[in-house]
């Protein structure tokens, strides 16, 4: 939470990162290996996310 944005608007930045997010969803099967880099609103890369295998 140290960048700019973050440090500014620490609320407003993860909402705009997580619309971003949620908006790409479509492009994905969302079955396990699935996954993508999180970018900011700057983007530069801030995370990622996978889908894991079913739990047994």
């Amino acid at each position: 939470m140290d960048d700019a944005a973050l440090a500014k608007d620490p609320a407003g930045e993860l909402g705009r990162i997580l619309r971003y997010w949620g908006g790409n969803l479509r492009h994905y099967s969302l079955r396990p290996g699935d996954g993508s880099v999180i970018y900011d609103s700057e983007y530069r890369e801030v995370g990622r996310w996978s889908v894991a295998g079913q739990a047994e």
